[in-house]
């Protein structure tokens, strides 16, 4: 009997140890795969680094293009209200200029003035009427301007 429990004992050792072979055995397949996912996930991780890092300078790109648009756009504003600001003094001015002469007009002319005003009302200029039309001019000037600079 101790020679057929010896046996018995031999054959569960050997039955263990060809389970735990054959267990090895899956466990080295199991292994290779995940080393062949590590190279992978690796490969992968290293090209999103080098896309990151060409993000990174493309948004420095950007970042330096915005400054400068900024800086010109700024430029470009102020030189336009410059613009503005004198084509506005001219305006006043030619007013100024347009009201005196209508006044050098009218005061040495009153008679003829008047019965050409009576004889023709249509084919005299009016002052306030030209002044008008200056100021419809000058907002053209502004919107075309104003449409350049931007």
């Amino acid at each position: 009997m101790s020679h057929a429990f010896a046996v018995i004992i031999e054959s569960l050792v050997a039955i263990l140890l060809m389970i735990t072979i054959a267990y090895c055995g899956v466990l080295n397949r199991r292994l290779m795969r995940l080393k062949a996912d590590e190279h992978a996930l690796k490969a992968t991780i290293s090209e999103l680094i080098t896309a990151t890092e060409i993000a990174e300078r493309a948004i420095t790109g950007l970042k330096l293009t915005v400054r400068e648009c900024d800086q010109n756009l700024g430029e470009r504003l102020r030189t336009a209200e410059r613009f503005c600001a004198d084509i506005e003094r001219q305006l006043a001015a030619g007013d100024q200029v347009l009201d005196r002469l209508a006044r050098i007009v009218s005061a040495t002319r009153p008679d003829v003035a008047a019965s050409a005003a009576a004889a023709a009302p249509a084919s005299a200029p009016d002052p306030r009427a030209m002044v008008a039309a200056a100021h419809a001019l000058a907002e053209r000037a502004r919107s075309r301007m104003g449409g350049r600079a931007a």
